[in-house]
């Protein structure tokens, strides 16, 4: 950077100078010649759209903030009835999916005033613990929600009535009551796991204040008589410190008496070794119609069996980077009920390096590792190795059913020797392994962490993909997908990286309307409705809609807009797998002219920077000179491709090329064009004249007693900055020659006049006495005071404001 002259950030107005500097050492961040190891290891790229929160507010996001609690953890979306019902701190709110900017309304529903009191006299938090958090939003029929809050650490559940079909739809709580005990948990940020269906509650949670006695529960509901049951209490075996991510009942075969409840959830790994803190993610099942044994485990699950799900990278020498913490899970629906696509998220346990991680696994291979060994203890050393001893019949895990064994109807007539199996045998010997043994989408040391996954099926012209929506631990929401290549290779796409919440903040909750084409995002900021698709936004050609790869989105003939499978226009033009414009887009070879020359002037032994910014952050630059032969040599042109140099005088930039110390032989015509897939365009063309620094030899009179400097300024083109001035050698600034009558009439009209200000700004840089580095460190010191003391006096005046409206408060009228 001390090499680049300060002149080139000269402007009229002098103030405009600080801005125009900051923006320019933003474009001035040298792009790598080679990716690094991490690169090359994972093949990682940027996102191709990339909007921040002030883009989205503008655009196509519609946000609520009219809650008046936070901490909006959970999300229930009815799409046939057209409700969102969101839970917050001892409120639950009815939105509208269609436009979250409507009116809402609203319930209040605060834990007791002794159960506060017994809160804080415990030690917690009034504010942030000691309210009704609305952890649990589950359909219990079409009219009404089956709901249940922390309680201020004594959960409670109840009912919510909603009437359907209706422009203001009736909203109220349920005066019944009960215990939220084994289905919600006491405190507002312990995670948990919760399913009703067929009438019956199921739930991981803890039961206690402390939350050690965590459990898998079924516990009833208001009408059901059926009691409950749950896994042994503090026995490592059964659980080990367990936290719950998701719960789902998924059909086993077409009889009903083989239905399960799958729990998805991470503990400490007892099968690592005793001191080993080891996290490991599993599955879980239990059958629906399992009532406990007779004699013994006696409403404990005679069923419940686990597995460990791995999601790893296959690295050399077979040691595979593991991503072993389960943080959120989806599932996604398919045409047959008994086998849908299972998505989870997965972080890394590692001290060495942040990661996330998505992996796909199916019923079949969950179903495969319950079907095969037990894990089993023994030896002197009691260590974990495969059962090879006699499995009881009938198999333990498997449900009971009257039509296929009459001597075995309930779980209460299984033989003692199969449910005293069941007591030291819950673990599966084998693993479940994602499809394809690796992850779909890797994400390594990236600046957040992924937290939640929705997933969208969506067809395109090349076949089916499935679009991954992934919320972060810093509020943002990525789009991606996952494209089989024809070598059975995975390649990863980042569509979209949208920064949702103006503060960084964890994505809460996630809801996909399919219906509606919309994705809700919450946080303790509020509730953002977002489009699936933002086309419009990938270009404005059909070579640019294509590279997009976006299974939302095809060129139409006039525009990129989005895809409808069932449309007939034969102009539709998609190309997920390559991404290839050539096949899709009428393209000519050569499109350089329709880019403009602009001129740009140098001296000599000084800098200058062409802009050159690619359209997407996956394309490569790569610059190109044509340089004219000295007169005593013949005077053919050459084209050749400029490299990162080594001597660090040519730069790639990750907006432009910098030539830090220009000679007269870098005149020539430039040209700038961008490489994606097999498609390449030109975007900027320069014709670059360098001017001889013996020919500016302005006398002393002129450099001291001038009232108006005028430094060399380049073109300044419609993209931006294109070649900026020079300060002459030892730092004192150089005038070009000009005529009598004609000042600078080689610059442009608009940049022949420069204030005295500007110049005696940069007189100090090129100095002996300070560097660029220094004056720019001293800009950036000055900038931040000042934006320090802009901030103060907005607090102070809207404190000011604040005190005379409650000194005054407004008449209200009789």
């Amino acid at each position: 950077m001390s090499a680049v002259s300060a002149a080139a950030l000269q402007t009229p107005g002098g103030g405009k100078t600080l801005q125009i500097l900051l923006v320019f050492l933003l474009w001035l961040q040298p792009a790598r010649s080679s990716p690094s190891p991490d690169a090359r290891t994972w093949s990682q790229t940027g996102p191709r759209l990339q909007l921040s929160h002030s883009d989205l507010k503008n655009g196509s996001a519609v946000f609520w903030t009219g809650g008046v609690s936070g901490g909006y953890q959970v999300m229930l979306l009815d799409e046939d009835q057209g409700w969102l019902l969101v839970g917050g701190k001892d409120h639950i709110y009815l939105l509208r999916p269609d436009s979250l900017d409507q009116p809402t309304q609203t319930i209040h529903w605060p834990a007791t005033k002794s159960d506060v009191t017994h809160c804080i006299m415990a030690g917690k938090n009034p504010e942030t613990e000691c309210a009704n958090f609305v952890r649990l939003l589950q359909p219990f029929n079409k009219t009404q929600v089956y709901a249940c809050g922390t309680g201020a650490f004594n959960p409670q559940c109840t009912y919510l009535h909603l009437s359907p079909n209706t422009e203001e739809p009736q909203f109220m709580l349920s005066h019944y009551v009960e215990s939220g005990r084994g289905k919600c948990p006491f405190s507002p940020r312990e995670p948990f796991a919760a399913r009703l269906t067929d009438g019956e509650f199921y739930a991981g949670t803890s039961v206690d204040f402390m939350g050690a006695n965590a459990a898998i529960f079924r516990t009833s509901v208001q009408g059901s008589k059926q009691r409950y049951i749950r896994t042994e209490a503090y026995d490592q075996n059964w659980l080990n410190e367990p936290e719950f991510v998701g719960s789902f009942s998924i059909p086993d075969t077409h009889s009903p008496d083989d239905d399960k409840v799958y729990f998805f959830f991470k503990e400490r790994a007892v099968e690592a070794g005793q001191w080993d803190k080891r996290v490991y993610s599993r599955v879980a099942r239990v059958c629906k119609n399992d009532v406990g044994g007779k004699r013994s485990l006696i409403n404990r699950w005679t069923t419940f069996l686990k597995a460990r799900l791995v999601c790893s990278v296959p690295g050399p020498s077979g040691v595979d980077t593991q991503f072993d913490e389960l943080e959120d899970v989806f599932v996604l629906e398919n045409k047959d009920p008994q086998n849908p696509t299972i998505y989870g998220v997965f972080s890394t346990s590692s001290s060495i390096f942040r990661g996330s991680a998505v992996c796909v696994f199916t019923m079949a291979s969950i179903r495969a590792a319950f079907n095969g060994p037990f894990a089993h203890k023994e030896g002197p050393d009691y260590r974990w190795v495969e059962y090879k001893g006699r499995i009881p019949y009938p198999r333990p895990g498997t449900c009971p059913s009257e039509t296929y064994d009459a001597l075995h109807k309930s779980t209460k007539d299984f033989p003692d020797e199969v449910v005293s199996f069941m007591r030291q045998h819950q673990l599966m010997w084998e693993p479940v392994m994602p499809l394809g043994d690796r992850p779909i989408l890797t994400q390594v040391n990236a600046t957040y962490m992924l937290k939640k996954v929705v997933v969208d099926r969506v067809d395109a012209e090349d076949g089916s993909y499935e679009v991954l929506h992934l919320g972060t631990d810093d509020g943002k929401v990525l789009k991606a997908v996952s494209v089989n290549k024809d070598n059975r290779e995975i390649e990863e796409i980042i569509l979209e990286e949208l920064t949702v919440f103006q503060s960084p903040t964890p994505v809460l909750s996630m809801e996909l309307s399919t219906k509606r084409q919309q994705l809700y995002v919450s946080s303790e900021l509020g509730v953002a409705q977002l489009g699936l698709q933002r086309c419009e936004l990938y270009g404005t050609d059909c070579a640019e809609c294509c590279l997009a790869r976006d299974p939302y989105c095809s060129w139409d003939g006039q525009t990129c807009s989005q895809y409808f499978p069932t449309s007939k226009r034969r102009a539709r033009r998609q190309d997920v797998k390559y991404g290839d414009p050539w096949s899709q887009c009428p393209i000519t070879e050569d499109d350089s002219g329709r880019v403009d020359v602009k001129s740009v002037y140098g001296v000599e032994g000084n800098s200058t920077f062409l802009e050159c910014a690619p359209r997407s952050p996956q394309a490569e630059l790569r610059w190109t000179v044509q340089r004219s032969e000295s007169q005593q040599q013949s005077r053919t042109q050459d084209t050749k491709e400029i490299p990162n140099s080594d001597d660090h005088r040519s730069l790639h930039m990750k907006r432009g090329l910098l030539v830090q110390r220009l000679e007269l032989s870098d005149s020539g015509f430039y040209t700038c064009s961008s490489h994606e897939h097999s498609y390449s365009q030109v975007l900027a063309r320069y014709r670059v004249h360098v001017i001889s620094s013996d020919s500016l030899h302005p006398t002393r009179h002129q450099q001291t007693h001038s009232p108006d400097h005028h430094v060399a300024l380049g073109h300044v083109g419609q993209a931006g900055i294109g070649v900026a001035g020079f300060l002459g050698r030892g730092g004192a600034p150089h005038q070009p020659p000009f005529q009598p009558g004609h000042r600078n009439s080689w610059l442009p009209q608009h940049l022949q006049q420069l204030p005295l200000k500007t110049y005696k700004d940069l007189q100090m840089v090129g100095t002996n006495s300070l560097s660029v580095d220094e004056y720019c460190e001293q800009l950036w010191y000055r900038e931040k005071r000042r934006q320090q003391k802009l901030r103060t006096l907005k607090l102070k005046q809207e404190s000011r404001k604040a005190r005379v409206r409650r000194n005054n408060p407004p008449e209200v009228p009789l």
